[in-house]
């Protein structure tokens, strides 16, 4: 979390206040955690678990990260003057994981969340892993399970932040199986093999 007593560019405070003003869906608990402070001048990050029990161990339906980075030289790759750098991560039934469209899916549930909430933003890229498990030894009675994790990245236009962090919650919560808010999305089950 930034320091209050360090003089920040206004337009990453206007991007503050839109993160903190967000209103991310109520099945998530949401709070600033330390950012990465070698990325760029100014970050910060957030940290969010559905249904969750503590931060410092994952949920069980799902957990993620968000950072928004800000840097005044605009970096090339960036595209512009803001980065957001987003994880999300929830287990699933096998059968699920072994559905080739899954990754497919995951994506367009980021993009769509994003859009659904007006984010604007260019330069979107991303990664979205399929983990199949499978037990031994003393860890057999825990049988066959599978996680998604989507890890991506995309440049937002303004300082209108708000959107994007309701986005990455909305994605967070589909993947975790809750009931999406955006019409015409279907969620995966809720029902989850309870492994560890």
């Amino acid at each position: 979390m930034p320091d209050s007593a360090t003089h920040l560019p206004p337009e990453f405070e206007a991007a503050l206040e839109s993160l903190r003003a967000a209103s991310p869906r109520p099945e998530l608990r949401v709070s600033e955690i330390p950012a990465p402070g070698s990325l760029a001048p100014h970050a910060v990050a957030l940290s969010a678990d559905v249904s969750p029990t503590r931060h410092a161990d994952d949920s069980d339906l799902g957990t993620g990260r968000f950072v928004l980075l800000y840097d005044p030289s605009e970096p090339e790759a960036w595209g512009g003057r803001f980065r957001v750098v987003c994880f999300a991560q929830a287990p699933l039934e096998t059968d699920i994981g072994l559905d080739p469209f899954l990754a497919d899916v995951a994506w367009s549930w980021l993009v769509d969340a994003l859009d659904a909430r007006g984010a604007r933003y260019v330069a979107a890229s991303g990664t979205a892993t399929k983990v199949l498990s499978t037990g031994f030894g003393e860890l057999a009675r825990q049988g066959d399970g599978a996680q998604i994790e989507l890890r991506a990245s995309w440049t937002p236009l303004d300082a209108d932040i708000g959107p994007h962090v309701e986005g990455w919650g909305e994605l967070l919560c589909m993947l975790a199986g809750l009931p999406p808010r955006s019409e015409g999305v279907t969620a995966l089950p809720r029902r989850r093999t309870k492994r560890g």
